[in-house]
């Protein structure tokens, strides 16, 4: 079991969603935190909320989706020593594929998967020099194709195929690499921003248990953690044998109907 007091985490999307309560749950167990995201504003406010607890928080302004920033954030990082990293940030856009454009592809795979995969490459002599951990944070979206919105689909499958093979390669090493696959979240962040509510027969994942997810993943080293109210793992495994009657499961429980409102009647804002 790892002693997690005095260890040095960067988390990326930190400033918004579930990235503040990842922040909260890690200075809360004594972890220093590297918050990374595109809006100092919302920094300020993470770290004023936290400012209480025994981990400390600091904080650097970049894009993920500008991949020239990587080099630069990663100057300010490298001085740190670097126990775990917390690929958290993450956009989607509810669109038809067609009418979607390549800069709006282009965003989304940078920040949810590119991104990651090269601060990760940056980091990653630091992480096996502390025998560390990289959390990825995917999606349940990565197991199961969601309408009109198949390119975050796509980024979120990439992640957890990545984190597999990572996982691999680092244990070896003495780094742990878990994927997080949460569905649709609760209270805060992107799903919520969209205004309606998640099928009811499909469960939805609070910002608390992705944290506290975090937490199992660092700890017992994890490889994946599903995340999930509803009986979401027999419909996986169903997916696999049979993903025809998947698709009529799916559209029972109404995810292609709220993905259409989403998409044609949005309440709130994409998040991108």
């Amino acid at each position: 079991m790892k002693n997690l007091i005095g260890k040095t985490a960067v988390v990326t999307g930190a400033s918004r969603g579930i990235g503040v309560y990842i922040v909260d749950k890690l200075t809360k167990k004594g972890v220093n935190v590297i918050g990374i995201a595109r809006t100092e504003e919302g920094l300020k406010k993470a770290a004023e909320k936290v400012k209480q607890n025994q981990g400390l928080f600091e904080y650097y302004k970049f894009d993920l989706s500008v991949t020239d920033n990587l080099v630069e954030g990663f100057n300010k990082l490298k001085n740190h020593s670097i126990d775990f990293l917390i690929n958290n940030a993450g956009i989607e856009i509810y669109k038809e594929y067609e009418k979607l454009t390549f800069s709006e592809i282009e965003k989304i795979v940078k920040v949810n998967l590119l991104s990651p995969m090269e601060l990760t490459r940056l980091l990653l002599p630091q992480i096996k020099e502390n025998k560390g951990n990289i959390i990825n944070i995917a999606s349940l979206a990565g197991k199961k194709g969601v309408i009109y919105n198949g390119i975050y689909s796509a980024t979120k499958a990439g992640m957890i195929l990545w984190s597999d093979a990572l996982s691999q390669e680092l244990m070896p090493q003495g780094v742990g690499v878990t994927a997080i696959c949460p569905g649709y979240i609760s209270e805060t962040g992107m799903f919520n921003d969209g205004g309606y509510p998640p099928p009811k027969l499909l469960g939805e994942s609070s910002p608390n248990e992705v944290a506290n997810a975090i937490i199992i993943g660092i700890i017992k080293n994890k490889k994946e953690i599903i995340i999930n109210s509803g009986p979401i793992r027999p419909l996986l495994a169903l997916a696999q044998i049979s993903p025809k009657i998947s698709d009529i499961i799916i559209n029972w429980f109404g995810v292609p109907k709220l993905s259409w409102k989403r998409a044609f009647e949005p309440k709130g804002k994409n998040r991108i």
